[in-house]
């Protein structure tokens, strides 16, 4: 796996210290949004459908602080939107970081060159990289000629001043093990720590519908593409056990509370996907929230969704809980067959 030392020992005391004192309910991530606008206009991207009047707010440098300091998570991932057109995002990332809690600050990266100059490397701090596909497809899915070439420019460029770098993948309809193993090929040479894969969610805002995976097509191609990774040395950032769930070898439920957003509106409910509504308090989203409305079975909108923000949470608790589970299926690798 591509965690650190470090930040799975962090991790690991943080969950344990939750359930020490009697949490049922606590965040892993952060999902900090704090803004809406992008410089580009992806596909299945349903986040830069609001009015200019909402793109063009932001959240302050204190209100980010403050939710990071509400809800307590160990771990920040700041979305958008694009982060690198917040004029204080540098600012934000100093005080989380000073706060030591381990930032994933994801970017479609067009702005790295112009703003690496604001940021420090820090083991604090990981630049995650936005990447679709090769050349022509990840222009293509996010509407702009040459956004790959200058995508890997500004991975490289961040690799070589220092940077913790991990890329970020999401694959749609259409994409083959064949595909999806080519491209992790290339994408692992580059030198990267780690990379995020996710099947396409479906957004009901997003531009292309037909773009989306369902749950027996997601676990086929993530079962051809482990089956191949057991001939290849690519590093995930994720969970062994997540991995596994990707393949249909576990049968996990959605752990929405794992993995809590905020954005310009509130703390949104019930998930990062999904934003059925805002309220004003991290208290009042974890205890107010009928969780058993939301998850397959329970709700139309959850029945396809296997993406990280939801399962990895529960991936994660699941390997805390069985040690010998998850460290059989690190050993084994993920059943293919």
């Amino acid at each position: 796996m591509g965690i650190p030392a470090i930040q799975k020992i962090r991790i690991g005391k943080y969950i344990i210290g939750q359930m020490l004192s009697g949490q049922q309910k606590f965040p892993l991530v952060l999902m900090l949004e704090p803004l809406f606008k992008c410089n580009l206009k992806c596909k299945g991207c349903g986040k830069t459908a609001h009015p200019p009047e909402i793109l063009n707010k932001m959240m302050t440098l204190d209100e980010c602080v403050a939710a990071v300091e509400e809800c307590g998570a160990p771990v920040v991932s700041i979305p958008g939107g694009e982060p690198l057109l917040h004029p204080d995002i540098h600012k934000i990332v100093r005080e989380l970081t000073r706060r030591k809690k381990f930032v994933y600050l994801c970017t479609n990266s067009l702005l790295v060159p112009k703003r690496i100059d604001d940021f420090t490397p820090s083991p604090y701090l990981t630049f995650n990289v936005h990447l679709d596909g090769f050349g022509k497809k990840h222009d293509k899915m996010v509407c702009l000629e040459g956004a790959f070439d200058r995508a890997v420019e500004s991975i490289r460029l961040l690799l070589a001043r220092g940077f913790r770098v991990t890329t970020n993948t999401t694959f749609f309809a259409g994409e083959t093990p064949e595909s999806a193993a080519e491209f992790l090929d290339f994408v692992s040479g580059l030198g990267v720590e780690a990379m995020t894969v996710a099947a396409g969610f479906n957004y009901e805002a997003a531009a292309d519908q037909s773009a989306f995976l369902t749950r027996e097509t997601t676990i086929k191609l993530f079962r051809g593409i482990m089956k191949i990774a057991k001939t290849r040395n690519w590093t995930f950032n994720h969970s062994d056990l997540y991995l596994d769930f990707l393949a249909g070898n576990q049968d996990y439920r959605c752990t929405p509370w794992g993995n809590v957003t905020k954005n310009i509106f509130g703390w949104q409910r019930p998930c990062y996907l999904l934003d059925d509504e805002y309220v004003p308090s991290f208290r009042e989203l974890v205890e107010g929230t009928d969780w058993n409305r939301y998850g397959r079975g329970n709700e139309p909108r959850c029945t396809d969704c296997m993406v990280h923000c939801g399962y990895e949470p529960t991936a994660v608790m699941d390997t805390v809980r069985n040690p010998i589970k998850g460290l059989m299926v690190g050993l084994k690798g993920v059943k293919v067959t």
